[in-house]
């Protein structure tokens, strides 16, 4: 309490921020404060998994060894559950170009989304965070459904706190989790494109929200070309750019040059030079 708001009284102050309500605490009140929120609020705490697989669900027998609950107040949570996820993945290796190597995920997205499941979720639900690391993936599960009209389509443009509460006062917090409220999400995928990793997945289920992260290497530029074309009729300089990861126009020309002369793709005749766009060449792969 005196770390969050040093100059204020303690009690006068929560009562304030409505998180103290007839002489009795808020259930954001006692997670954001109370010095084991768990023993009051029940399933609220973070689980992590080891599955040394990489099938689409884990198993008792793929379980690397037993589940590691985090408990504590939301702030401690968060940044704990963080560092243990982080500490597991580094023992993961994968087959790459030059042997063994290391499996790395940006620490900036397992950070976004781990903060998001638990300032997002639904705490009426009893049920934990859960964190699932897999050999090619991890998976944060979060209880509750997206709220409000967020859905998986437009979660990274609009906005809606399930618990503005938590929302607001962890942001007053020295070094608080959710430094840029409101723009969790898009700094996981920005930090996973930053390292040519997929996008993450967002996925809306029964009673919960599953967001995974798949060590995925994005494809060469003109492999994302051509699998675009697979199911659009046409692709122009803006598009390639975007689905490319690519910032440069003249970048993406000269892509688009070399893939001419091959004969993957040809320009759409008849279109003048600011609409110019590209279509399927003699040459395009089935």
């Amino acid at each position: 309490m005196i770390d969050a708001v040093p100059s204020a009284e303690p009690i006068e102050w929560l009562k304030k921020q409505r998180l103290i309500r007839d002489g009795k605490p808020t259930v954001a009140g006692v997670l954001l404060f109370h010095e084991e929120p768990q023993v009051e609020v029940p399933k609220s705490a973070i689980k992590i998994y080891r599955y040394k697989t990489s099938d689409s669900a884990g198993t008792r027998e793929t379980l690397l060894s037993d589940p590691i609950s985090i408990e504590g107040p939301l702030y401690e949570q968060i940044f704990s559950a963080v560092n243990t996820t982080v500490h597991m993945i580094e023992s993961i290796s994968a087959l790459g170009e030059s042997g063994m190597e290391r499996v790395s995920y940006p620490k900036e997205a397992i950070h976004e989304i781990i903060t998001n499941a638990v300032i997002h979720r639904d705490y009426s639900l009893p049920d934990d965070v859960h964190v699932r690391i897999f050999d090619n993936r991890i998976e944060v599960e979060s209880p509750g459904v997206l709220p409000s009209y967020v859905t998986v389509k437009n979660i990274l443009s609009e906005r809606a706190a399930r618990n503005p509460r938590i929302v607001r006062i962890l942001n007053k917090f020295r070094n608080p989790p959710n430094k840029d409220v409101g723009e969790g999400l898009n700094t996981a995928f920005e930090s996973m494109r930053s390292l040519r990793l997929r996008d993450p997945v967002v996925e809306q289920m029964d009673y919960s929200v599953r967001v995974t992260l798949k060590h995925e290497k994005l494809g060469t530029s003109e492999e994302q070309i051509v699998a675009f074309l697979q199911e659009n009729d046409e692709i122009n300089n803006s598009k390639a750019r975007e689905i490319c990861l690519i910032g440069s126009e003249n970048t993406v020309k000269r892509i688009f040059q070399k893939m001419i002369q091959s004969g993957v793709i040809e320009r759409i005749p008849g279109r003048a030079q600011n609409k110019a766009a590209y279509r399927k060449g003699q040459k395009f792969p089935k």
